[in-house]
């Protein structure tokens, strides 16, 4: 520690009141104690600064030194992120369930990573153009010039093997190595955004039909506990045509995320044959990790997905639970005695989360091409209350809201994503694109399953008074139809080899045919078949045809769907 630092007046858990550090500013990184504990300056005043800790402050005393280091929380990017295992501070933990003794620093890394360069020397470069490239498992690892960097390049270094913190380029006054520091709390610049018009093809059914998200955009899950948002995540990770994920466990169980790491280190990419997990940064801030490093670990995330956007590449960033992340905000505000809102929260909770959701986006970047972070954001709400604040605030803010039911969790529907509370507002945009690449009745078979889940949902509170033999004949054929959709459908088992992911062919031709038994139950009452003699034929087929059939074999199930209906004809 320098002389000149200041020294803690005060303790209270991850929050720490310093006397005597000169011209510090806010968000300035500081080294607090003996053991140099990392934190950032979240308030001053006179002379006294108010340091949040990102680490274990166990044995800290008033009297300790501290020093502040003149920038701001950093993440360092480059080479060795895909694939890794970080804290929230983005250091490497060798396992998910690790812990780094609290003053640790990242270990120095002697890795090398074989670098070819892209430009030489005379060329002029600007901000986000690559000068080389380093070969990762699974991508091309585009080294850019980083923002703010353009001129002439100097000298670039020959074609080899270089470790991270290596010279490899001189662009102008600048010298330039394999990783580019960033902090954590500032987005990275692009040059403009573009609309929501591609989808997130997630292989969930119930999501790419009728509540579907588009890159670049945001979607959050509520859900009490029990309803299965983790492992819809999940399956999302494993299965979405993203190009990298970014999965940070805010605060969550600590076997949870040994669980995940062990699965995308088992599941086999289907696009390279590789592990999966060789495209994921996992970042892991499970609930017996430091408070506050759960609160900074939400940047880190978002920091590295923007790296990798600038890259080209389409990311997708898994927080698991933001509400985790919204309780660690609310217990250093209590510590530092900020005026309580809703439920204890800080009244900065709102602004908070709009600052996170907005930094999602479909981009141009700054070298002129294009890259996307779509975030995908669960809620844990306390006894499944969507009033409360983190859930209500969120709902304002994300694109795509994906409710979780505990009636179809507990009746063992999975995914238990509600039609009553869901939306989505990317649908209209995604209707285009659908209809441009040769699934034109997308828009239209979406808008009919809704409505027929709707009006379904409308009758059943008939069918508990009077029963559904009382009903007239068009209404028992729309429950049966909602039935088929509901059961044949919208399920999807994360077990199964046949049904845990399904192509957008495969989806179009369940619904389709549903739809169409569905239709042809209305055309048949028309002819003077009665809804008795409907609903006593055999139509389990349908129910059985997303496990009869591969996950993307759309031919498959459209022959079952014909001979359902050829049946159904007969009755006339």
């Amino acid at each position: 520690m320098s002389s000149d630092g200041g020294h803690v007046v005060r303790v209270s858990g991850a929050l720490a009141e310093v006397d005597g550090l000169d011209h510090v500013t806010l968000l300035e990184t500081v080294e607090v104690g003996a053991l140099e504990l990392l934190g950032e300056v979240v308030s001053l005043r006179a002379s006294r600064a108010t340091v949040e800790l990102h680490e274990y402050t166990g044995g800290l005393a008033a009297g300790a030194p501290a020093r502040a280091l003149h920038r701001p929380l950093s993440a360092r990017l480059g080479p060795g992120l895909l694939g890794g295992v970080f804290d929230g501070l983005l250091r490497p933990l060798a396992d998910a369930d690790a812990f780094l003794r609290p003053g640790a620093r990242a270990d120095v890394d002697d890795r090398s990573w074989t670098f070819r360069a892209k430009v030489a020397p005379g060329d002029e470069v600007a901000a986000g153009q690559v000068l080389g490239v380093v070969e990762e498992a699974l991508l091309e690892h585009r080294i850019l010039a980083p923002p703010g960097c353009e001129g002439t390049v100097a000298w670039i270094a020959p074609d080899g093997a270089y470790r991270a913190d290596d010279r490899i380029a001189r662009v102008g006054a600048r010298d330039l190595s394999l990783v580019q520091p960033w902090p954590v709390r500032r987005a990275r610049p692009f040059r403009r955004r573009l609309a929501h018009e591609v989808p997130l093809l997630t292989g969930q059914r119930v999501l790419d039909l009728l509540y579907p998200v588009a890159l670049g955009s945001t979607a959050g899950l509520p859900g009490g506990f029990g309803t299965g948002k983790t492992m819809l995540l999940q399956q999302i990770a494993k299965w979405c045509d993203a190009d990298v994920i970014v999965y940070v466990g805010c605060g969550e169980r600590g076997n949870e995320m040994a669980d995940v790491l062990q699965d995308l280190g088992r599941l086999v990419d289907p696009r390279s044959g590789r592990p999966l997990s060789e495209r994921t940064v996992l970042i892991a801030n499970t609930s017996n990790m430091p408070v506050m490093a759960r609160e900074a670990s939400i940047h880190t995330a978002m920091t590295v997905a923007e790296y990798f956007r600038d890259m080209g590449r389409d990311v997708v960033v898994i927080a698991d639970s933001t509400s985790r992340w919204a309780e660690a905000m609310r217990e250093f505000s209590s510590r530092s005695g900020e005026l309580p809102a809703e439920e204890g929260y800080p009244a900065r909770l709102p602004s908070a989360l709009a600052a996170f959701y907005e930094r999602a986006g479909r981009v141009e970047t700054l070298g002129a091409g294009e890259g996307s972070v779509t975030v995908l954001a669960s809620v844990s709400p306390p006894g499944g209350d969507f009033a409360e604040p983190v859930t209500a605030h969120t709902q304002r803010f994300v694109r795509c809201f994906w409710t979780l039911d505990r009636d179809l969790a507990y009746a063992r529907h999975y995914p238990a994503i509600s039609w009553h509370g869901s939306f989505s507002r990317d649908a209209d945009l995604l209707a285009k694109w659908h209809g441009e690449h040769d699934d034109r009745a997308w828009a239209e078979g979406r808008a009919r399953a809704l409505a027929l889940l709707a009006e379904a949902d409308r009758l059943e509170a008939l069918v508990e008074l009077v029963g559904a033999s009382a009903l007239p004949d068009r209404e028992r054929v729309v429950l049966l139809g909602a039935r088929l959709l509901r059961e044949g459908v919208l399920p999807q088992s994360a077990l199964s080899e046949q049904d845990a992911f399904c192509a957008p062919d495969k989806q179009a031709a369940l619904l389709e045919v549903v739809l169409a038994v569905f239709q042809r139950g209305l055309e048949l009452l028309a002819r003077g078949v009665s809804a008795t003699a409907i609903e006593e034929e055999d139509l389990s087929a349908l129910v059985r045809a997303r496990e009869a059939v591969g996950p993307a074999d759309g031919a498959g199930v459209r022959a079952i769907g014909a001979r359902v209906l050829a049946r159904l004809e007969a009755l006339s």
